[in-house]
């Protein structure tokens, strides 16, 4: 899953995908009604692959957990109100990531990693994580793209000749000037 191109907007309700760059910052359009819209610097937002919720241990990645949802909940949308208390969302988020730290992930995390969830889920785009070092073999093992050695040796024709400069040389300081030569009309 490639949430590299996904992010989500403070102050702006559901996630966007990025769709270009902008000289201010990015164009992004919105997976819940398809308008765009410019991101500048100044608008608190985060891409969605840099996020990661805290455990016990160590930080965990959001798409391995958007990914521990998809298998619960067998690729249907959550079956608990994103609304519901704190108690019931701490509990289903629990059966979802065992370990994770309860003072510091708020019930507000877990309703927007519902959110987020089912609206990926929507678009499709929720899929197997690939770890990095399965993501590197895979680039080590495809084959290298090596230019064809006749296209690389042919030198491309000229289509289009330059014109001779008609500009002249600077004359060197105390250099006399040539005569200029004038045809006249003979009438």
């Amino acid at each position: 899953m490639d949430l590299s191109k996904i992010m989500a907007i403070s102050g702006k309700p559901g996630l966007y995908r990025i769709v270009s760059q902008s000289k201010g910052g990015l164009i992004v359009e919105s997976l819940t009604d398809g308008k765009k819209m410019p991101v500048f610097a100044s608008n608190r937002s985060s891409v969605l692959e840099d996020i990661s919720m805290f455990t016990d241990t160590e930080d965990i990645p959001l798409k391995k957990v958007l990914w521990n949802i998809f298998q619960k909940e067998d690729g249907k949308e959550v079956s608990i109100d994103s609304k519901a208390d704190g108690n019931v969302l701490f509990e289903y988020f629990e059966s979802i990531l065992p370990n994770f730290d309860k003072d510091r992930v708020y019930p507000s995390d877990i309703k927007k990693a519902i959110a987020w969830y089912n609206q990926l889920l929507q678009h499709d785009l929720i899929s197997e994580p690939k770890d990095e070092e399965e993501t590197l073999e895979e680039e080590e093992k495809q084959p290298e793209k090596t230019p064809d050695k006749k296209k690389a040796e042919e030198k491309p024709a000229l289509t289009h000749k330059a014109p001779p400069a008609t500009k002249a040389a600077p004359r060197a300081e105390g250099a006399k000037k040539a005569p200029t030569i004038r045809k006249t009309k003979k009438g």
